[in-house]
């Protein structure tokens, strides 16, 4: 069974930060530089904009930084997921921070579509995840995410991030299909990002996270829940505000 679990597990390790040595080091700086940059210019006093439309700007923006790290892991690696495997999906009791999904929830309002799908939460009486579309009740670890590319960060790291254990050594975050199957380049992959390969860091992107949002990027629930708390707060947003102009009206 894929050795899915919250998302505040693996931040409880501590913030470490050996994900950048030797020549890779340049690149997460780069990339790190231009986030933080970003997140200072639209929270200084002068610009200050906590409006949803900022919020999911910087967190699509930390996503897209993330999903190039990933891309150059797996060049690197050789590691993959195999097709069509939702393992990790179909695990039950995954937690995630609200903000994480606010994208989602964003993208699900501005198709008319939210309270319609917030009932669907409150009714929703699985732990799986309500995104996650298995091939059958026969077949359940095999299926699809939905919204894949409004997947939330647990979502994302998993599999090709890494923490770090007691000792500081980093270990990667991944299924027992992927250790087991992929050995070889699992194990090749577990020495090089403790010498000089760089990989996500799970602490390093939760701390980007809660820095767009601390309430939002700092409270853990199972993944539903989540899901529905950034509903909740994209529908209280806009109660007393004007609509964005790309909002589609349902009839």
């Amino acid at each position: 069974m894929a050795q899915l679990n919250s998302a505040s597990d693996y931040g409880s390790e501590g913030y470490w930060f050996e994900s950048s040595r030797g020549h890779k080091i340049l690149k997460r700086s780069i990339f790190l530089n231009a986030f933080f940059y970003i997140l200072t210019q639209c929270k200084s006093t002068k610009n200050m904009d906590n409006s949803i439309e900022n919020r999911v700007r910087l967190v699509e923006t930390l996503f897209q930084n993330l999903d190039v790290e990933i891309i150059d892991f797996q060049k690197e690696t050789k590691l993959g997921c195999i097709a069509g495997c939702g393992k990790c999906c179909s695990t039950p009791e995954i937690d995630a921070s609200p903000l994480e999904f606010l994208p989602w929830a964003f993208h699900i309002f501005l198709n008319g579509q939210a309270e319609e799908t917030l009932i669907e939460l409150e009714q929703s009486a699985t732990a799986t995840c309500f995104l996650y579309r298995p091939k059958s009740l026969a077949e359940f670890t095999t299926g699809n995410c939905s919204t894949y590319q409004y997947r939330g960060l647990i979502c994302r790291l998993f599999g090709f991030g890494a923490t770090t254990d007691k000792y500081g050594k980093l270990r990667i975050a991944t299924c027992n299909i992927i250790k087991k199957g992929q050995t070889t380049n699992f194990e090749n992959a577990t020495i090089a990002i403790n010498t000089n390969l760089s990989v996500p860091i799970f602490t390093e992107y939760y701390m980007q996270l809660s820095q767009i949002d601390f309430k939002l990027g700092n409270v853990f629930l199972p993944v539903n829940k989540a899901m529905k708390a950034a509903l909740e707060e994209v529908l209280q947003y806009y109660a007393y505000r004007p609509f964005p102009d790309n909002y589609k009206k349902t009839i």
